[in-house]
This record gives C-alpha cells, sequence and structure tokens, in this order.
C-alpha cells in the first residue's frame, strides 16, 4: 500500500483541513470552509463491511447528542480500496444510507483514501497525522480550525471516542490554553 506521511507535502497556508475541496455525491465541487469553526469527524465508510452497521448506527447517535449548538459535523467518505466494500455508485450509496440508517450528516463522493487518486484533503489528513487507513471506517477528527487531533481505526468503536469528540466541542469559544487552564480546575474540584 502506498502511504502519504511526507508532513512536508504541504505548505503553510494548506495547513488546515478546511482549506480543501472535495466532490459530493453528485461530483459538485464543495469547500470545506463550511465546516471551519465546527469540530468535525472525517470517516471512510462502506456500505458491505463488518463494521458498517455498528459504525452507521453509533455516528447517528453521535451526530444526535452533539447536534445542539451546532459546533459539530461528520463528514463521511466512501470508498472501495479495501475489500471493495462500497462497489456502488455515488446513487446507490446515497440510497442506501438514506434507507436503511436514514443518516444526518454529509455522506460525500466516493473516493480512494490514499494512493495518487486520494484527494488533498485525505492527503492532508494522512500525511498531517501520519496514520493511513488500512480498512473501512478509519476515524479523524479535526478541530475547529482544521487541525487534525487524532486518529482512530475501525476497530475502535465511536462510543469510545465520545468523550474526546464532545471535550473538542467544548473547547470551541475557549483560547486553547483556557481551557486547559480551567479543565484543571474542575479536575481539583
Amino acid at each position: 500500500m502506498e502511504t502519504w506521511c511526507d508532513n512536508n507535502e504541504f505548505s503553510p497556508e494548506e495547513e488546515s483541513f478546511y482549506n480543501f475541496n472535495v466532490l459530493d455525491s453528485e461530483n459538485r465541487e464543495i469547500s470545506l470552509q463550511e465546516y471551519r469553526g465546527k469540530v468535525t469527524l472525517i470517516v471512510n465508510v462502506a456500505s458491505e463491511c463488518g463494521f458498517t452497521d455498528s459504525h452507521y448506527r453509533s455516528l447517528i447517535r453521535l451526530k444526535n447528542v452533539l447536534l445542539p449548538g451546532g459546533k459539530f459535523e461528520i463528514l463521511a467518505f466512501p470508498c472501495n480500496q479495501f475489500g471493495r466494500q462500497e462497489p456502488g455508485t455515488n446513487e446507490d450509496i446515497q440510497n442506501f444510507v438514506k434507507e436503511v440508517y436514514h443518516v444526518n450528516f454529509p455522506v460525500l463522493g466516493k473516493i480512494d483514501v490514499y494512493g495518487n487518486n486520494a484527494p488533498e484533503a485525505w492527503r492532508y489528513l494522512t500525511s498531517t497525522y501520519g496514520k493511513v487507513p488500512d480498512w473501512n471506517f478509519w476515524k479523524y477528527l479535526v478541530d475547529e480550525d482544521g487541525i487534525v487531533v487524532n486518529a482512530w481505526g475501525p476497530r475502535t468503536p465511536v462510543e469510545d471516542i465520545f468523550h474526546e469528540v464532545k471535550e473538542s466541542v467544548d473547547k470551541i469559544g475557549y483560547l486553547k490554553n483556557e481551557y486547559t487552564r480551567y479543565q484543571h480546575i474542575a479536575d481539583e474540584l
């Protein structure tokens, strides 16, 4: 598997996930700038994977819990690179996620998450954090400024990352140093 872990691939002005564009499920280019200011969980998804049901259900619950306040989003990117478990067209995928799971977050256009055909946004995720997906349902946590703060593979359930995701959402609006100071004070109480 070819990997993208050269931390020098992106110039300083590109040092944010939100500085890139991606294609939606209808192959229209969208700017990730519309998510700047929110914490975003980026996930490579597949419809026919053993992790599909548990992850989709948990992602929907996570979105429902963190929906109030509008400071959180999930962006799902279908990918067929692992076990050919996302064989359908963008239209097939949209029908599946809407009919079976009633998803409440964007499921964007089908992509490669590594290699020469991976979109710049995914090359940014993998090169800046240093972890390249080796299966479906990798999850990257991106802060409100577009910086990758953590990543988890498919064997880490969404429930296990809830507290870290919520803490990132709760930090929005605080200076990060101030939040850390207040968190320490709260821990002492």
